[in-house]
């Protein structure tokens, strides 16, 4: 087989694990769909926030006549529901790409504050919404979950994202190139394990400590599921990589491709950094769509 053949295989698996793992994630907007006086809408409701941008709950509803309120409290908590009217506002984008490539430069819609919490605290919340036939609740028995996070420079953001994504996709490759016996499949096996370590032992750790004050919080320090499914790849590849320096292991670089697709499929921020209010700490929650 081509190598043409193997990179397209390569690029459609990782761009379909990715795109699973964006769907899937815990810390995604989730959808809700609405009727308000006839007209569906689809809203995106806010599940991370970064400190310091404004912590705002969105409807885009562009219905000026509806009113709408948010009911929010510390997650994992006793504390009682407090609550905050939606107002119709127009709210500046500051992004590159939306102002110059895409020429928006806001977004309008009714919007709620929610209190800031610091990095790793979660709030969680419902809405309910007053049209010309009456008020709808929404997730009141299932609230949607916030956590707040720390601004991360793009200087290690970026970098970090990209060279994870190329790890995925020359991990695919190689994988793919181990089962059909391509001589290259050891090549790109090293490359992925170079990319691996940069993305996501070093540059993913300072990621982590902007965001959430710490720098590892896996295995033996924690239970944070990023860190935990990056150091199975991560050691699943040492093995195979050193496995094929002096013989052919195509089985174990399989293996090893096989296992960061998987880990990889996991939902980002799954078992993640979470605020204790009764002690302070930051521990590792569950951070679910729905509060169980």
């Amino acid at each position: 087989m081509k190598s043409t053949v193997y990179w397209i295989l390569a690029i459609i698996i990782t761009l379909s694990a990715a795109y699973y793992q964006r769907k899937t994630g815990p810390t995604y907007a989730k959808r809700l769909e609405v009727q308000a006086n006839g007209t569906p809408y689809d809203l995106k409701l806010v599940r991370s926030i970064e400190i310091g941008s404004g912590s705002y709950v969105k409807l885009a509803i562009d219905d000026t006549t509806i009113s709408a309120r948010v009911y929010f409290k510390r997650f994992k908590t006793g504390d009682p529901y407090s609550f905050a009217d939606f107002k119709y506002e127009e709210h500046p984008i500051n992004s590159f790409i939306m102002n110059k490539i895409f020429k928006i430069t806001e977004e309008k819609g009714f919007f709620a504050e929610l209190p800031e919490q610091e990095a790793a605290g979660k709030l969680q919340y419902y809405i309910d919404i007053t049209d010309k036939s009456g008020k709808s609740v929404y997730f009141e028995n299932e609230p949607v979950v916030i956590r707040f996070k720390g601004a991360v420079p793009s200087i290690w953001l970026t970098p970090h994202i990209f060279i994870m994504f190329f790890a995925m996709l020359l991990s695919t490759l190689a994988g793919l190139m181990s089962v059909g016996r391509h001589k290259s499949y050891k090549k790109y096996g090293v490359w992925t394990l170079i990319l691996l370590v940069i993305g996501g032992m070093i540059l993913g750790p300072i990621v982590q400590k902007y965001a959430f004050g710490a720098l590892w919080t896996g295995i033996p320090f924690g239970w944070d599921l990023t860190d935990n499914k990056t150091l199975i790849a991560v050691l699943f590849w040492i093995i195979a990589v050193y496995a094929n320096l002096k013989s052919d292991k195509p089985l174990l670089t399989a293996l090893a491709a096989f296992v960061l697709l998987l880990v990889y499929s996991v939902p980002h921020s799954l078992f993640g950094s979470e605020l204790d209010y009764g002690s302070g700490e930051v521990v590792q929650g569950i951070i679910l769509n729905l509060h169980l």
